[in-house]
């Protein structure tokens, strides 16, 4: 068998239905490879969409998406994505091709040390110099993606090594088991939390992609202990329930972080210092439970004085099982900050002024949308918004990335949600500056005939970079552009335009592209001028005072 197919061969035992790529001359084995499989192969115009498809593919089947590219520019294409997969734990594999290991005949001509630079930003990267290693080296590399904590695995595979004939060889996949909290963290464990006054739960990335919605409500419901998440944390329990603060989305400032100054014991299920962080720890302040996979990482704001290691699922259920909540918890400071933050976040949601303000769409998008339908962002000052004010009724139902937080995954992100939810709604929120590093990638979702809609959130500005400006106290520069017409250019790839006028437009134009296949973007001018005021200052003022 050529070794081409025999890699091929290794995809289809992993369960492997897609791939992402932008195939280059070094891949053409390979590719010939894929046609004549059960492997679907999705063309991309940039490698970054390809990335981005393929880590949320992994995000959302906890098995790892894969990608291609070739060498040397198409290997660093891909380096965004792959960070973007790595530090947000999206379990990837990535293959890059390379010119003959054995005979070279265009000598350095496109080659860069591909494994040595995808090092710092994978779990493992190799070179395949033997294609009877082909079937060992994919098993590993899938083992160790989709493993907690999951992450990227990388093989280059050179040109002629795929021409190879090898025999080929398929290998089990060993069942993965994670281990049972020792008994006496647990017994640890639920001695601080009988001993504390004030304790609040906290769900960060981890929980969301290795903890059980209802063991975790359980675990609310039994002890009544207020909680609130990190951004991506966010609706892993359904954010109607009494016991939820809110998401902290930014660093502090926020009615939320004034809230925790109070807490005394903070449970931390699933948080990963990746994250920005949702409170600052301090010597002698607040103590910290660690509910995790993995031991904490110690970090200036982050080490907590408990670890609690193995199924998060089953660590819950031994505390809760072992807890008898005490009549000594005063809860006061948590029910009057959710009155305070509930006032707070719905302030603005009937305010129609339009350009619209990012609160008001955060409440048309919660009432358009249902249960599970789903929201992608890109990366903006939009998202903190989100964050704050969108309220998630399921997991993965608003998909965004604060750990390396890149631009121009929104719409590649939703291109891959709707492949593998084609039943369920679709709109990916962009800002003009993210939706631009990949708008190419809607000829891609015309072209495989995908139904999402996309809103351009425009105000020909680097919003985010420019709202930082402000807080600093630096007058604006050097952050504002023009934008194509945005409406045109939808067309000129087959989707369809609009650019509303109003607030009772947006929601007619809204609804209809909710209730009709094929691509919509949506060219939606956004009032930014009170995130300053908000966010910087107020908020400032009314949680010091």
């Amino acid at each position: 068998m050529k070794a081409s197919h025999a890699f091929v061969q290794a995809l289809e035992n992993e369960g492997v239905t897609h791939i992402f790529a932008v195939p280059g001359e070094e891949n053409l084995d390979l590719l010939d490879a894929i046609r004549s499989s059960s492997i679907t192969l999705v063309l991309t115009r940039h490698e970054q969409g390809a990335g981005f498809m393929a880590a949320t593919y992994g995000r959302l089947t906890g098995k790892a998406g894969v990608c291609m590219a070739t060498l040397g520019p198409g290997a660093t294409n891909l380096v965004t994505p792959i960070a973007y997969a790595q530090l947000g734990a999206m379990p990837m594999f990535v293959i890059t091709g390379q010119k003959p290991i054995k005979k070279s005949k265009q000598a350095r001509f496109q080659i860069i040390d591909v494994v040595d630079m995808m090092r710092p930003i994978t779990k493992f990267t190799k070179q395949i110099v033997n294609s009877a290693t082909i079937p060992s080296l994919v098993r590993e590399s899938f083992r160790l993606a989709e493993q907690e904590k999951p992450g990227v695995s990388h093989l280059e595979f050179p040109e002629d090594i795929a021409q190879e004939t090898t025999e080929p060889t398929l290998y089990y996949k060993a069942p993965y088991h994670k281990t049972q909290p020792a008994p006496a963290a647990i017994e640890q464990a639920i001695a601080l939390i009988e001993q504390a006054e004030k304790p609040v739960v906290l769900i960060g990335a981890a929980a969301n992609r290795a903890c059980s919605p209802e063991v975790l409500r359980e675990f609310i419901d039994a002890t009544d202990i207020y909680f609130f998440t990190t951004q991506m944390g966010k609706g892993l329990i359904d954010e109607r329930h009494p016991r939820y603060l809110g998401t902290a989305a930014l660093s502090d400032h926020d009615f939320l972080h004034r809230a925790l100054e109070s807490a005394d014991l903070v449970l931390s299920v699933g948080y990963d210092v990746v994250e920005k962080p949702p409170f600052f720890m301090k010597p002698g302040g607040k103590k910290v439970i660690h509910i995790n996979y993995a031991p904490s990482e110690v970090d200036q704001v982050y080490f907590p004085q408990l670890d609690v290691i193995g199924a998060m699922d089953a660590s819950l259920q031994a505390i809760a099982k072992g807890l008898t909540p005490p009549s000594s918890w005063d809860f006061s400071v948590f029910e009057e900050a959710k009155k305070k933050i509930q006032g707070h976040l719905s302030k603005y949601f009937q305010d129609t002024r339009f350009p619209m303000l990012p609160q008001r769409l955060v409440h048309l998008l919660r009432e358009a949308l249902d249960e599970k339908d789903i929201i992608t962002l890109d990366n903006g000052v939009y998202k903190l918004w989100f964050a704050r004010n969108y309220t998630c009724y399921g997991p993965n139902t608003l998909l965004l990335d604060n750990a390396l937080a890149s631009m121009g995954a929104g719409l590649p992100s939703a291109m891959a949600v709707n492949m593998l939810h084609p039943d369920r709604k679709v709109i990916s929120v962009c800002g003009d500056g993210g939706f631009m590093m990949n708008s190419q990638e809607l000829e891609t979702a015309v072209r495989l005939k995908l139904n999402l809609t996309v809103i351009i959130l425009n105000d020909s500005a680097y919003g985010m970079i420019k709202w930082k400006q402000e807080d600093m106290g630096f007058p604006h520069y050097g952050l504002d552009y023009q934008n194509p017409d945005f409406v045109r250019y939808a067309e000129s790839y087959g989707a369809r335009g609009y650019r509303p006028d109003s607030d009772e437009q947006f929601q007619s134009i809204l609804s209809h592209c909710l209730s009709t296949d094929g691509v919509h973007v949506i060219d939606l001018p956004v009032d930014y001028s009170l995130n300053h005021p908000i966010l910087n200052q107020l908020l400032k003022e009314q949680t010091q005072s």
